[in-house]
Parts: structure tokens; sequence; C-alpha cells
């Protein structure tokens, strides 16, 4: 039962201090942090406090009367905080050193640990080293031989045939090649004309071929014996000055009778006898003319350039000119069909040319005429060529699917038998061994973690280094995320993912905080990663630029389209700095130049899809770890929030206060080079508690009765309802899940300024009645003061509204005098002690406003009066 009492009563306890701590953290929040003058007093005193507390709590336990010594100690810790003034705030600002420490810890520890994971359970023994004792088997089992496989896999994926496929680009320059030889053989009969020239009823082709291309003394003397009417022979029937004639010149000789001479002359004389000797003179001329025409095609063989070498031995020949055109066009069309045939399945390097010409010669025989198939087999191959190339892809697939049919190599180890023996050095199959039976005795390499633990701290080190030299305000939960992030690259590094998450670490970071912080992470993985991680120094620098450009311009652009084309920038900077590394290194210039382009462009790719990851996750951390950007600071001014229509619908006049006012502190938030978008959307905000109760403020009265002048009539509780603005727009500000940077705007740009309307007003109540006591804190606002550069601005902006609206006919150095006035009270009154501007800044924010003041209520254009006959036509 005391056990039950103890945990039951400590559990109370815990509670309790939680409760108190939460209620410490707002009171510090409202109250702002003291000055550390008496800091050290004051953190001792929690100490003691603590100390007595807990002892306290310990009497109790072992009391009787448990609730009586409860309601003591509750009683002790009430005067405690009461007693103590400030002791909230140094205790808890010694909870949050401890805080950092433990975040410190926490990064340390996980970023050694995920970098480091290789270091853990590394094998005390080792392929190489020799063995502390002789260590046997210690049953008997079937291992696998894991070396012997690898060499007979290797063998057999190596003595896989290649796959080859079709090199489209051979393909096509050898159908370019045969068109063109084609072509030309085209050109040479054109200019050869047609044949048959005439009908072969009449002279038979075989006839018609030796008239065209006979010698021109065979053909004179052909001609001379048609003309020749005697059935004499040819020598006697011819005159003698014919022969002689004929045989002196310089190119002709005398001819002898042959049998295709002899049979033209009689197919000749036979025609004549069938028809008029016009008829037969028509012949001789068709003759002539298709002799002219084959001289001019014999002599274009010589005289024209032909592109192919080979085609001159093609095309010598005068089996091109013998073709009858039927079969010159079915010659073209079977040589076409059996080029195609034969590509299609492909010439490979290395094939003998008989294999080669015998495959020719058997698709010539079956779609080209019997006597142009020695024309068309010459024809083929001279532009047939191998066309087949290796298909790496499907090789490499074939390789390895030859490979995972090896069966592996199984070996028996005996129980009892020595895997090794002492002092011999441990070779990589008995290391297989000792590990299947789990004799390498694995341990953790804690000198390599703590090398590496030294490397992330000072790493660490410099993070925060570069924070504090940058006056970057990061939160603990800042410090967090920026772990979580970071976290994110080795983790999937070590998974053995090289396209890792540099961009949306980069583009997030960029987003979240500075460009100098998102560098610096990106910069201090890079430098990290090698020291542990097994990666590419290219892929390493390839990431590091995309993270790189996204930290440096993710927090100036203000939409989501150009987060998204920073995406696409990203992807296109990760790919083009690998592939200019690789061209610098020479890689891409080897046979495997278009793995590099792979590479490159999944490396592109992983850089856009992880943009893509980081702008989908942006909104839930911006949610989670309550951080502002400038996309999200654009949405929340957005006059369609509903805080702001209710700010404008139910307080009109607040509204047009909170827009002027917004006016004026983004013009000085921009001349001093401070979060204008924060600016912006905190003053649009500052005011919203003032919706509890619009009419007890005097913009929202619009001229009638003053709610304190006719229903309040207490100093006292005006100023409670006028301080009651900020609590109640803390209220709405929580409720709709403001992000703690607009909720600072709300108290913060009060501060702890006094109410001085009503201060005043008590005062001389106090004269009036002596027993009226006036405490000026009931007088001011809670606070705290403004505490950075934003809600300072806005502050002194509010202060400022209301005087320069009601200025009319006042000159710039009169209202520049009365703003100066005002921004000395407030630099007086201790207001701008922790937001960081100076008086310098004060005094130029005042010229600001003024400059914004004259904008607004610049002179205009006097318009002349109407004389009544104008009105009356303006009227009628």
């Amino acid at each position: 039962m005391k056990t039950q009492r103890f945990f039951q009563s400590f559990s109370e306890q815990l509670t309790y201090w939680r409760r108190q701590y939460e209620a410490l953290r707002r009171k510090r929040k409202l109250l702002g942090t003291l000055r550390s003058e008496s800091g050290n007093n004051r953190r001792r005193g929690l100490k003691r406090d603590i100390f007595s507390y807990i002892i306290l709590f310990l009497l109790k336990i072992s009391g009787n009367s448990e609730h009586q010594k409860r309601e003591i100690a509750l009683g002790s810790m009430a005067k405690s905080v009461k007693n103590h003034g400030g002791i909230d705030t140094s205790g808890l600002g010694w909870i949050h050193e401890q805080r950092s420490s433990v975040v410190l810890a926490i990064a340390i520890v996980s970023l050694t640990g995920v970098m480091g994971h290789k270091l853990y359970n590394q094998p005390q023994l080792k392929v190489g080293t020799p063995a502390p004792q002789t260590i046997k088997a210690p049953y008997t089992d079937t291992i696998e031989d894991k070396k012997e496989t690898d060499a007979q896999r290797k063998a057999v994926s190596k003595s896989s045939m290649p796959v080859l496929m079709i090199d489209t680009q051979v393909t096509e320059k050898i159908n370019q090649n045969l068109q063109q030889l084609l072509a030309r053989g085209n050109e040479i009969r054109t200019t050869a004309g047609s044949f048959p020239f005439f009908d072969t009823s009449v002279l038979s082709v075989y006839i018609q071929h030796y008239l065209r291309s006979c010698s021109v003394s065979e053909w004179q003397a052909l001609l001379a014996a048609v003309e020749n009417t005697s059935k004499q022979k040819l020598r006697l029937s011819l005159p003698k000055q014919k022969i002689r004639g004929l045989q002196n010149s310089p190119n002709s000789v005398l001819p002898t009778r042959s049998a295709d001479f002899t049979q033209a002359l009689a197919e000749l004389e036979a025609y004549r006898v069938t028809t008029s000797e016009q008829n037969l003179s028509s012949v001789i001329i068709q003759i002539s003319q298709a002799r002219q025409a084959y001289a001019q095609a014999s002599v274009q063989f010589l005289q024209q350039e032909i592109t192919n070498s080979e085609s001159e031995t093609i095309y010598n020949e005068t089996i091109l000119l013998d073709l009858l055109d039927d079969d010159w066009a079915k010659t073209q069309t079977g040589i076409r069909q059996s080029a195609e045939r034969i590509l299609t399945q492909g010439i490979p390097y290395g094939l003998p040319p008989s294999i080669l010409q015998n495959a020719v010669s058997l698709q010539v025989q079956a779609l080209v005429p019997k006597n142009a198939e020695p024309l068309a087999t010459k024809l083929l191959l001279a532009v047939l060529q191998p066309n087949l190339k290796k298909d790496e892809e499907q090789t490499k697939q074939h390789a390895l699917q030859a490979a995972a049919g090896v069966t592996p190599v199984m070996v028996e180890v005996r129980q009892g038998e020595v895997i090794v023996t002492k002092g011999k050095l441990i070779t990589a199959w008995r290391f297989d061994v000792l590990e299947h039976y789990q004799l390498i005795r694995r341990e953790n390499n804690w000198l390599g973690l703590a090398k590496l633990a030294g490397f992330v701290t000072v790493a660490i080190g410099i993070f925060v280094w570069v924070e504090k030299r940058f006056k970057c305000q990061v939160r603990q939960r800042d410090r967090l995320l920026v772990l979580l992030l970071t976290l994110s690259t080795p983790g999937v590094l070590a998974m053995g993912i090289p396209y890792t998450t540099w961009s949306a670490v980069g583009l997030l970071l960029g987003s979240f905080y500075r460009p100098t912080l998102g560098v610096t992470v990106v910069v201090l993985m890079f430098l990290l990663l090698p020291v542990s991680l097994e990666v590419s120094t290219i892929a390493l620098l390839a990431g590091a630029a995309g993270g790189i450009l996204g930290s440096c311009i993710a927090q100036r652009l203000r939409t989501r389209e150009e987060l998204a084309l920073l995406g696409i920038a990203i992807a296109l900077t990760q790919g083009g700095v690998y592939l200019i590394a690789k061209l610098m290194v020479g890689a891409a210039f080897g046979v495997g130049w278009y793995l590099v382009l792979q590479e490159a462009g999944l490396f592109a790719l992983s850089g856009l899809i992880w943009s893509i990851v980081a702008l989908g996750l942006s909104p839930y951390l911006e949610k989670l770890f309550d951080l502002v950007t400038p996309i999200r600071l654009a949405e929340l001014a957005n006059p369609n929030r509903p805080l702001l229509k209710r700010l404008a619908t139910e307080t009109p006049g607040t509204f047009q206060h909170t827009l002027f006012v917004s006016t004026l502190a983004e013009a000085a938030a921009k001349k001093l080079g401070c979060n204008v978008e924060l600016v912006r959307a905190g003053t649009l905000y500052h005011d919203i508690g003032k919706m509890h109760d619009p009419l007890g403020f005097i913009e929202n009265q619009m001229g009638g009765p003053n709610k304190h002048e006719t229903e309040i009539k207490d100093p006292w509780k005006s100023a409670e309802l006028i301080k009651k603005h900020v609590t109640e727009g803390l209220v709405m500000a929580r409720k709709h899940l403001l992000p703690t940077a607009i909720q600072a705007f709300i108290p913060e740009h009060q501060g702890t300024m006094a109410i001085a309307y009503f201060y005043h007003q008590a005062q001389q109540m106090a004269q009036a009645d002596p027993s009226i006591t006036v405490n000026e804190a009931d007088f001011r606002y809670d606070g705290p003061i403004p505490q950075s550069r934003e809600t300072a601005i806005v502050m002194l902006a509010d202060s400022c509204e209301a005087a320069l609206r009601s200025l009319k006919d006042t000159t710039p150095e009169q209202a520049l005098t009365m703003l100066n006035n005002i921004l000395r009270a407030r630099w007086q009154d201790n207001q701008m002690v922790d937001s960081g501007l100076t008086r310098e800044e004060m005094t130029e924010i005042a010229q600001i406003f003024v400059e914004v003041w004259q904008q607004f209520h610049h002179k205009r254009i006097a318009y002349p009066k109407l004389k009544p006959s104008n009105e009356k036509l303006a009227k009628g």
C-alpha cells in the first residue's frame, strides 16, 4: 500500500510541477526576461526552493496526514514564488540551458549513430589477420563456398553469348547506298533508251541487242547489204568504191559474215518482203537512234563519277543494258526485297564472305530474273555490310540470368573439423565458415565512433557559431527540425540509395531559416559524409550543389509556383554538375558514356522528386514546428482570412487604424532591412483583441457616446478593459492557430506602456479623495516589451498613427518634431531595451513615418466654385 501511495502521490506532484512550469513559461512570455544582473542569486534561490520542496514532499509521504502536508507544501511553493519576484524567469532560463544541452547531446548521438552505422557490430576477426586461437566447427553443416560460386558465375557470365540488335543507322545507310546504285542504273538505262526498241515479232530480242551494240563497220556493212537487192554474197554485192571507202576509214574493219550478222540480215530481208521499203527505212532509222543512245550510255559508264567504288565493276558490264525493261523492274524489286530480308535478319561482324554470298545467292534466285542474277548478286554484295551491334542492356541481363542459373557450390564441414589454426591467416573461405557459425566475435568500433563523434561535435560547433555570428533567432524546436532534416541525408545513404535528400534539405532550410544556415548545413554534410560513408565524391558534389542552390534562393520566393520552378532548377543543377564532373575526370568519354548520361538523368530526377516531397511536407512542418515562411505570411495576410474579415466588419475603425499602421511599419521595415512580410502580417493581427468589445475603443465609436464616460465611469475598469484587448487577442490567435511569431505582435506592440488617459483620471480622483491609492502597475500593459526589431517597429507605428492622423495644417518639420518626441518617450520608458533598435534607427524611423504621412496627406487641387447658372445646368 505504501508503494502504491508513493507512486500515486509522485504522479500527482509531477502533474503539479508540469502545470507550474507551463504557468511560469506563459508568464515569462508576458513579462519578458529580466536582466541578468542578479541572475546568479535568483538561480541559487530557485535551487534552494526546489530542494526544500522535495524534502517536504518526502516528509509528506512518510507521514499520516497526507492531505494536510500537501497543503503545506503547496503553500510553501506559492509563498516561494510570491516572495522571489522574477524567480520564474531565471528558473526557465536554467531549464532552457539544460534543454540546449539535451538537444546538443541528441544531435551528436543521432548523427554519429546514423553516419557511423557501419562501425556497429564489426567483426573482431578479419580476412588476412592471424587467428588468435585454433577454432573448430561446433557441429556438422553444409556451407556455401561463395568464392567458388562467384568464380563459376563469372565464368558463365563471361562465356554467355552477346545479345545483338539491329543498328538502325547502319541499316539506313545501306538502304541509301542501295537506292543510289539503283538510281544510277536507272539513269544509265534511261540514256540507252527502252529495250526492246522494236516489235520482237519482226526483230528478235537477241538481234535487236546485236543491232544496237555491234561495231560501226558491221552496221555499215549490214546497211550496204540491205540496200543491195541482189542475192549474192556481201563481198561481191558491194560496189568496189564502197568497199574501198570502208577499208580506208580509220574506225572501220571489213566485216566478216557471222551468225549474228547473217541472222540480222535475214530478219531485215524478211521484213522487207512483208512490208514496204518505206517501213524498212523507218526501222533502219529506229535502229540508228537506238545505236546512238546505246553509244551515249556506254560513254556515260566512263565519264560520270560514281560515288560507290564498287559500282564501276557492277555497271561496266553490258548485262545492265541487255535486260528488258520488265526484267529490270523485276530485278530492282527483287534486289530491294532481298536486301530487306537480309538486313532484317541482320549481318553480324566477322561473318565470312562466303556465307554472306551464299545467303545473297539464295535470295536472288527466288526474287530476280535468271539473266539478272549476276548483276543483282554483285550489287547486293557491294552495299551489304554488318548491321548488328551489341545490346549492352540485354547482354547484361542475359549474363545475369545465366549466372543466376549456376548452382551454389556447397561444402560440408564436419563437427570438430579445424576451421582455422592459431597463428594462421584467415582466408575468405575460413572467414565465411566462421561467420556461418557466428564465431567471428563481432563488436562495436568504439574508437571509430569516438572519432566520428568528435567530427560531428566540431560540425555542430561550427553551426552554433554561424547561428550566433549571424544572429539567427533559432529555437530549440528549430534545432530539432534542422537535426531531422540533416539526418535524412545520411539515413537515405545508409540504405544504399545514392540519390538522397540534398534538394529537400536545402529547399526546406532555405524556406524556413536564413540561407546562411541552409548553406552551412549542406556544406558541413558534404564534409562529414565521406568520413564514415562510402559514397562517390561526384555524387556528393552534385547533391550539395542542388542543396546550396535551394538554400540560397528559396527564401526569396513568394509563391508555390516559384518554388516548383526552383525544384526544376535544382534538378537541372544536380544532373548538370554530375555530368560536368564526369566530363572533367574523363569518365564520360569511355565505352560507358551512356551510363554516365543515365546517372546524370537519375540525379536530376531525384532532385526533382525530393523537391516535390519538400513542397508537400512544407505546410505540415510549418504547422508542426510553428514556422513562418514568406509564403505562409502572405497567406496569413490575405484579407479573406476569417479573423481579418471579422476585424473589418465588426471593428471597421480598428481595421482602418490597422491598415495605416501596417503602411507605416512596412515602410520602416523595408528601409531598415527587416522582415517586411512578418511586419505586414503581424500588424494586421496586432489589434484583433479589440473585437471582444469594439465600442470600448474610440476609433469604433463613430462619433457616438463614449462608453467609458457614460457607462463605466471608473478609470480602473476602463484600463482593465483596454488591457483586455491584449489577452483576448492572444486567446483568439491561439484559437485560430496563428504562428507564435504573429502572436508576439499582440502583447509586444503595447509592451509595458502606461494607459496615460485613465492613469491621469485616477490621479485626479486620488487628489480629490486621499483615501484612494493609485498603483501605476494597474495602468500599465503586462508586456512583454518588444523582443525583435519587427515588433518594435509596429509599437512605434501604433504610437504615431493617431498623432499623424490628427495632423491637418502642419508642416513636415512640425510633424517630425512631434514624432521624435513620441519615439523619445518610448525610448526613455525602456520599451526598446530588448528590441535591437538603436537610437539612430529610431530617428530614421520618424523620418520614414513623416514621408508616408505626406504621401497620404498630399495637397489637392482647389476646384473653383460653380456659378449659379452653371449650378442650374448641373442640376438640370
